[in-house]
């Protein structure tokens, strides 16, 4: 599949048309990824570098599997989220930090995805002959609607497991569980406990936590309407 859409992306391009591309850009938090592969006795360059971090991910899922789908999920969060540009013929534009690819589009699930169907026309036309069906500028606002949408009917998903996890806890108040943290920004310090694997905020100390760090919380209150799950940490036990 990775080659295929890699393919395409660099036929349009022979041919002279724009094309859009899924773009996953160098991770802006590439330090804190190298600070976690150094807790674990890994080595990353400062400078970011999928091969290094695809081999580094390749030897800790071998030397210790039960615990890698934490790290990679620590990972994931770090690296960020993909987004659709528009690459013009010739340009020279981001590639798929995650993929270690700099040629890809999204191409092989027309049934399913508009982006592709956008590809698929674009290949039809190529392959006729016939000029571009979309102008670059046109490209530009399916690029930007495409990614939205995608943002709007992930926000969706969340929402729903969020309320069906708030709804799973709510029995639960005042219980001790395990945590890893999954997000830590300006809007806030998110963990998700292991059993059962729930995602929350933590609404008191959250100072200095980081994406990785492993913590023990306590689930303070739910709102499964809001699909809140509350959390405060547990200090020094």
């Amino acid at each position: 599949m990775i080659a295929a859409n890699g393919m395409t992306a660099r036929y349009l391009d022979r041919k002279g048309f724009p094309s859009l591309r899924r773009v996953l850009r160098s991770p802006d938090r590439w330090d804190r990824i190298v600070e976690l592969a150094t807790r674990l006795g890994g080595r990353l360059g400062p400078a970011p570098s999928a091969p290094a971090l695809e081999a580094f991910l390749a030897e800790r899922r071998q030397a210790d599997p039960e615990l890698f789908p934490d790290l990679s999920l620590s990972v994931v969060k770090l690296l960020g989220s993909g987004e659709y540009v528009v690459e013009a013929p010739g340009q020279q534009a981001d590639g798929h930090f995650g993929l270690a690819v700099r040629d890809y589009s999204h191409s092989t699930a027309p049934n399913r995805r508009f982006p592709d169907l956008i590809t698929q026309r674009l290949l039809k036309a190529a392959l006729a002959g016939r000029p571009p069906p979309f102008s670059y500028d046109e490209l530009s606002e399916l690029a930007r609607h495409c990614t939205e949408q995608e943002d709007n009917a992930a926000k969706v998903e969340r929402q729903v497991e969020k309320s069906a996890a708030a709804l799973l806890l709510a029995s639960r108040i005042g219980e001790r569980f395990e945590a890893i943290v999954t997000g830590a920004s300006e809007k806030g310090t998110w963990v998700r406990i292991f059993q059962p694997p729930v995602e929350g905020k933590v609404v008191r100390g959250f100072e200095s936590l980081d994406v990785g760090d492993r913590v023990r919380v306590e689930l303070a209150g739910t709102n499964v309407e809001r699909g809140f799950i509350d959390f405060v940490r547990q200090r020094g036990e």
